[in-house]
């Protein structure tokens, strides 16, 4: 079986877990977080990182961190990881779910600025959603699969309501928009991932990112169950969101070949675009890092979309791939169409409902040799030709 998405491990992992046993420093207290949260920071274009025990934990605590609260809604696109929402109901609040654009399946920035024109107000220095009465306390745009959304204009009409923005770039460490990094595009924090099929991967943690001091320093206190000073006591409600050294150490070896790691993940997509670039009913996952060296995607999954006349086909079509060695997978359902948000306020999701049950996942490990990926292909267009 040519798998999913697997970890590359052949770098300084077995060497730097040895230092954690050899030194003992196996838990949350331990030198490779802090290097890690150094070079994470660095990498992303920001002033300071947070490791934290998973990019869900980051993503909660981020939100916490900016004040959204109990009763709250949180703008967020409706095609993404459910765990993105599940951090905001963590809060006690519940996503506002938006469309995406289909050239990038990330949020619909002129959706975004209409519906906020539309439908909200400014009631005692807060921004209220009108239909529901509830307050609107941040928005949280994701880097789906790793490519940046449209930054300037979410941080434009963030600034124009006064909304903090926290950035689900769970995937996106090392991407680039315009030259910039992916934590440096305007986001008040952004929250990465470190799960085992991830780029980069520590087994599984996260990391909340940003440069503003006292917000740094409030994650912080708060991942660490708010304790002050060497004693017992906590001065508010904190969580105990650690990332431990064991994992840390692996996290370090890994953003050391942060730069090999990405372009063989962006040499796959390259190939399956060109592949299936002028198939009739397939198109290619969005990707702008070929026009330009200004703009990258980190290309997290790869694989290809099937027009929605012949969406129906795709449950056979991965029970076909897997009978022919091929491992393949579904995309995401959209939050909307989750039990758990059923009744989360939303907008017109076209975009989202016309996609996401033709998005089809292939083999993308950096590991992936190209006589696989081959073979990923071949199995695939025979199958789709049947």
């Amino acid at each position: 079986m040519i798998p999913l998405a697997i970890p590359d491990l052949r770098g300084n992992e077995n060497q730097y877990l040895a230092e954690c046993i050899t030194s003992n420093f196996v838990s949350s207290v331990g030198p490779f977080v802090s290097r890690f949260e150094d070079m994470v920071a660095t990498a992303s274009g920001n002033l300071r990182g947070v490791a934290t025990a998973s990019g869900t934990a980051g993503l909660h605590v981020a939100l916490v961190a900016v004040g959204v609260k109990a009763g709250d809604l949180v703008i967020m696109p409706s095609l993404t990881f459910i765990a993105s929402a599940n951090a905001i109901n963590y809060c006690g609040a519940d996503p506002w779910l938006f469309d995406v654009e289909p050239a990038s399946w990330n949020i619909d920035c002129e959706q975004l600025a209409n519906k906020l024109e539309e439908e909200t107000e400014q009631r005692s220095g807060e921004l209220i959603h009108q239909p529901s009465g509830r307050r609107i306390a941040a928005i949280m745009p994701v880097h789906t699969l790793g490519l940046p959304a449209n930054m300037d204009a979410i941080v434009k009409v963030a600034k124009q309501y006064d909304l903090p923005v926290v950035a689900d770039g769970a995937a996106a460490l090392g991407a680039i928009d315009n030259r910039r990094p992916v934590g440096a595009l305007g986001a008040d924090l952004t929250v990465f991932s470190f799960n085992g099929n991830k780029t980069l991967t520590c087994g599984g943690g996260g990391m909340v990112v940003g440069d503003d001091p006292a917000l740094m320093d409030l994650i912080k206190h708060l991942t660490t169950t708010a304790r002050n000073g060497p004693g017992y006591d906590h001065d508010r409600v904190g969580f105990n969101y650690r990332m431990t050294n064991v994992q840390a150490a692996i996290g370090c070896a890994q953003i050391e070949r942060i730069d090999e790691l990405l372009s063989a993940k962006q040499s796959i997509r390259k190939i399956y675009n060109q592949a299936f670039a002028h198939i009739p009913g397939l198109s290619a996952f969005p990707d702008y890092s070929s026009p330009s060296a200004d703009n990258k995607s980190s290309c997290w999954f790869s694989g290809v979309l099937i027009d929605e006349a012949d969406q129906e086909r795709v449950g056979s079509l991965l029970s076909h791939l897997k009978k022919n060695g091929v491992e393949s997978r579904p995309f995401w359902k959209p939050i909307h169409m989750q039990e758990p948000y059923l009744n989360a306020p939303k907008n017109n999701l076209q975009v989202c409902e016309s996609i996401w049950s033709g998005i089809v996942v292939l083999p993308c490990s950096t590991g992936l040799s190209t006589d696989d990926q081959d073979v990923v292909i071949s199995k695939f267009l025979q199958t789709v030709s049947n």
